[in-house]
C-alpha cells in the first residue's frame, strides 16, 4: 500500500496535459472546509456569483444555488456543473466515489480533513453517496470509512501507563488528544456529510452529522471547523439571510452531543456523577449569527458561542437550551453553591465565544477577514477591558484572486495565535482548548474541533499560491505552526534563564496537483515538515504523501 500510494503521487505529479472533459457536477459536495467551497468562494470575490455570507456552513442546496457561477468564464465550467437543480418533483444526484491514501513517515501529521486521522505509516478512506432534494426537504447521505495503519513512534512521556500513555503528552488529564490512537490500526465508518433538513420560507431546521465552519477563516477556525468531522445536532436558524431594514441577518443555534476516545482520562457513566467523574459524553449548545450592513457591500459582522456541557440523564433540559443565552458576564451568572477550583458559577460548562468580520469588496476578487476569540467568560467589564488578552486568540487573514484567460490564479495568508500574554505574570492564565472539570476539551473522539493546533498556547501562520485551470489545480504552500509550548502549568518559571527548547514547533513545505483525467479527478501531494524540538527534545522530519481519486460520471 505503501508503495501504491507513493507509486500514484509520483505520476501524478509527472507533466502531461489532461484532458479537461464534461463530467459530473459537484454541488453535492460542497462540504465545509471543502475544495468546491473554496472554488466558489474565489468566484464569488471576483463577481461570478451573487454576493453572499462565508460565517455560518455548511450551505443548504438553496444557498448552493446562490453561490452557481452565472456563467461558463471561469476554469473548470467543462468539469463540473453547479448550476441550480429546476423543474418540479424529486431531484436526485451522487456525493461521488472517492477513494485516498495518506502516508507519513514519521509521525501522525493532517489536519481539516474531517473525520479521518492520519498516524504514522499508511491512512486509507473512501467516501461515497447520495442527496435528494423536494420542494422544502433536502437529505443527504455521505458516510466516510478510513483506516489508519498506525504504526509505532516514540511518545511523550505523561507520566501514565495503560491506554492512557497514548493521552496528550501535557496534559492528558485535562485534553482528549491522543499521541496515539493505541498500538493497532484505527478505522471508523462514519455518517460523514449526512443531514436532512427542510426550508421552509425564511427558516430551516434539520438533524445532521456533517462538518460545521463558524466564522470566516480558511485554515484555523477557533470555535469550529471541519478537523474533527461533524458530530450528531440538530440545528434551527435563517435559512438565508433576511431583509431587517438596516441590513440582513443570518443566524444558527445548535444543539449536539460530543463523544470522546478511548484515551481519554474521564472514565465511569457516560453522564455527569460527580466532578471527579464528569462523564463521558457531554452536552452541546451553540449560537452563530452575523449581520450584513446595508450599503456597504460584502461586509458581514458576526460572532459566535460554543458551550461544553456535563450530560445530565435528561439531554434536552431547560438549562442546557438555555446555553446559547447566557449571560457574557461570569459575575451575572447565578452561583451553583459548589466551589471547584475557587469558582462558584458556570461549573458544569465552558464556553468559547468569538467576534469576527469579513469584507470582500464586489468583484475585486479580494476579501480581508479576521476572528478574536475568548475561552470561557471574562468576570465583568471592567476584567474585559482590562485584560480583553486574557485567554484570546486573534486570527486575521487575505485572499486575493484574478483571471487570467481561461485560468485563476490566487494568493491567500492566515495568521493565527494564542499565546499566553503578557498578564501571565499577574495572574493565572486559562489555556486554550482546555478546561476543567470536563476533561476532555474542545475536541470531539480525540480530535479538535477548532483549528488543526497543538492546545494550550501556540500560534500558527499559512501562506498559499493557487492557480486552476481547465485541466485542474496547482497549490503551493509554507506553513508553520506551534504543536506545544512549555507554560505555567508545568512549572513554576518567573524569570531566570530561558528555555532552550521550550516551543515545539512545525515548519512545513508542500505542494498539491490535481488533474482531471477522463472520468477520474486525481489528486497528489506532498509535504515535507521539519519538527523543531519535537517533545521538547529534538528535531525530527517528516514526509506526507496523499493520493486521492474522485470519479465523475
Amino acid at each position: 500500500m505503501i508503495r501504491l500510494a507513493v507509486a500514484g503521487a509520483v505520476a501524478v505529479f509527472s507533466a502531461y496535459p489532461a484532458a479537461a472533459q464534461t463530467a459530473g457536477g459537484g454541488r453535492s459536495e460542497v462540504f465545509a472546509g471543502s475544495e468546491f467551497e473554496s472554488y466558489l468562494r474565489y468566484l464569488q470575490t471576483l463577481g461570478e456569483s451573487q454576493s453572499t455570507t462565508w460565517s455560518i456552513r455548511s450551505f443548504s442546496p438553496k444557498e448552493v444555488d446562490a453561490l452557481a457561477p452565472k456563467d461558463s468564464i471561469h476554469p473548470w465550467a467543462r468539469r463540473y456543473d453547479f448550476s441550480p437543480q429546476k423543474g418540479p418533483g424529486i431531484h436526485w444526484d451522487y456525493v461521488h466515489p472517492t477513494v485516498g491514501f495518506l502516508f507519513n513517515s514519521a509521525y501522525p501529521f493532517g489536519g481539516n480533513d474531517g473525520v479521518i486521522w492520519a498516524g504514522k505509516g499508511v491512512t486509507s478512506y473512501a467516501q461515497a453517496g447520495v442527496s435528494m432534494r423536494w420542494g422544502i426537504l433536502s437529505a443527504k447521505l455521505a458516510p466516510v470509512a478510513f483506516r489508519a495503519e498506525n504504526t509505532s513512534f516514540p511518545l511523550m512521556d505523561n507520566g501514565h501507563i495503560g491506554p492512557l500513555k497514548f493521552a496528550d503528552g501535557q496534559y492528558p488529564d485535562r485534553v482528549d488528544k491522543p499521541q496515539r490512537f493505541g498500538d493497532l490500526p484505527y478505522s471508523r465508518l462514519d455518517l460523514g456529510e449526512s443531514t436532512i433538513r427542510i426550508d421552509a420560507g425564511p427558516f430551516a431546521t434539520g438533524l445532521s452529522t456533517a462538518s460545521q465552519w463558524w466564522g470566516p477563516t480558511l485554515e484555523y477556525p477557533y470555535v469550529l471547523g471541519n478537523n474533527a468531522g461533524g458530530f450528531p445536532h440538530f440545528y434551527l436558524g435563517t435559512s438565508h439571510p433576511l431583509n431587517i431594514g438596516i441590513g440582513k441577518v443570518h443566524t444558527r443555534v445548535v444543539y449536539g452531543t460530543l463523544a470522546q476516545s478511548p484515551y481519554s482520562s474521564v472514565t465511569g457513566k457516560d453522564y455527569f456523577e460527580s466532578y471527579a467523574n464528569p462523564g463521558k459524553v457531554r452536552f452541546m449548545a451553540g449560537l452563530v449569527g452575523l449581520i450584513q450592513i446595508k450599503r456597504i457591500t460584502g461586509l458581514e459582522l458576526g460572532g459566535a458561542r460554543f458551550f461544553h456541557a456535563a450530560n445530565g440523564t435528561a439531554l434536552f433540559t431547560a438549562s442546557n437550551l438555555r446555553l446559547p443565552l447566557q449571560n457574557f458576564l461570569k459575575t451575572h451568572i447565578a452561583a451553583e453553591g459548589d466551589t471547584v477550583n475557587g469558582d462558584d458559577r458556570s461549573l458544569q460548562q465552558n464556553q468559547l465565544a468569538s467576534a469576527f468580520f469579513r469584507w470582500a469588496p464586489p468583484e475585486t476578487g479580494t476579501e480581508f477577514y479576521g476572528e478574536y476569540g475568548r475561552e470561557d467568560f471574562s468576570a465583568d467589564l471592567r476584567d474585559l477591558l482590562q485584560e480583553p488578552d486574557h485567554s484570546a486568540t486573534l486570527n486575521v487573514g487575505f485572499r486575493k484572486a484574478w483571471m487570467n484567460g481561461t485560468s485563476m490564479n490566487a494568493f491567500r495568508a492566515e495568521v493565527f495565535s494564542y499565546e499566553a500574554p503578557a498578564g501571565t505574570r499577574t495572574r493565572g492564565e486559562g489555556l486554550i482548548y482546555l478546561h476543567i472539570p470536563l476533561a476532555q476539551g474542545h475536541t470531539l473522539r480525540g480530535q479538535i474541533l477548532g483549528a488543526p493546533v497543538g492546545v494550550g498556547s501556540g500560534s500558527a501562520q499559512t501562506f498559499a499560491f493557487e492557480r486552476y485551470t481547465p485541466g485542474g489545480k496547482l497549490k503551493v504552500f509554507v506553513s508553520r505552526v506551534t504543536q506545544r509550548e512549555r507554560s505555567l502549568l508545568e512549572i513554576d518559571y518567573v524569570s531566570g534563564q530561558p528555555f532552550t527548547k521550550g516551543v515545539d514547533v512545525e515548519n512545513s513545505i508542500g505542494t498539491e496537483l490535481s488533474r482531471f483525467i477522463g472520468p477520474f479527478d486525481v489528486l497528489g501531494k506532498i509535504t515535507y515538515t521539519d519538527n523543531l524540538n519535537r517533545y521538547f527534545l529534538s528535531d525530527v522530519s517528516n514526509i506526507n504523501l496523499g493520493l486521492t481519486v474522485r470519479q465523475s460520471f
